[in-house]
């Protein structure tokens, strides 16, 4: 198990501590994230955006959803109908906004919920997601366990997460994320916390082959994994 990072404080538990944090920053949540990532997290959702759309999805469930923007391209890229789950309300408030402008309330209904407690029968979609979300679970193998739970035999789980970047491009970026990054979010969202738990959280988060052995490990098979950008996130791939 990876050492459990708290946003705020050591007493509260890491779930209401990450749901407040969401609610804090919701805000401003969507135009940071183009910021701080110069826009590229719309090119790291649409190389997930293709490997959902090659299964051909009837349901899709997108947990940590947050502003729904992947809900979104999966609305845009399938057919299928899509349930958005996050723990932060406000996150999802803004995010049934962007839905109803975008004419999706009938494909996408958000609710809110806990990714280790899931809310759904066993055997209920054919492609879980999860984008940016698995390092704030409070225990990871449960969440995967249960997205592994609701899939229907052969479903896929697709997991988009931070990692840690190697080569030439490492010591760059590692400033950025762990200097420069926490103090532009602390100035624009005003929560003086949340930005400095994203580095923290994803030194804490397994990545590469330790997160393939961790899904592979709570029942998945075919498990393997893509590194993006030099390798500031990965995605990763699993079969029930």
């Amino acid at each position: 198990m990876p050492n459990i990072i708290k946003p705020y404080n050591e007493t509260e538990s890491k779930k209401k501590q990450v749901e407040q944090m969401f609610d804090n920053i919701s805000e401003n949540y969507d135009f940071l994230n183009r910021l701080l990532s110069f826009n590229i997290d719309i090119y790291w959702r649409n190389q997930l955006e293709k490997k959902v759309a090659a299964c051909n999805p009837e349901r899709i469930l997108d947990v940590a959803t947050g502003t729904a923007d992947l809900a979104i391209e999966h609305a845009k890229k399938t057919k299928a109908q899509i349930t958005g789950l996050d723990l932060s309300q406000k996150m999802l408030d803004f995010g049934q906004v962007k839905i109803n402008n975008k004419g999706l309330k009938n494909r996408i209904k958000l609710i809110k919920g806990d990714a280790e407690n899931l809310p759904f029968h066993d055997n209920e979609f054919d492609v879980v997601t999860v984008s940016f979300g698995v390092r704030n679970f409070e225990n990871l193998e449960k969440g995967i366990s249960e997205m592994r739970r609701v899939l229907k035999d052969d479903g896929k789980l697709l997991i988009l997460e931070f990692s840690k970047p190697s080569g030439l491009f490492a010591p760059f970026f590692t400033f950025y994320f762990k200097n420069i990054l926490p103090n532009i979010g602390k100035l624009i969202s005003g929560d003086s916390k949340a930005y400095t738990y994203l580095p923290n959280s994803v030194d804490a988060v397994p990545s590469g082959e330790k997160m393939k052995e961790l899904i592979l490990k709570n029942g998945f098979t075919k498990v393997s994994f893509k590194r993006l950008t030099f390798g500031v996130t990965t995605i990763y791939e699993g079969t029930k």
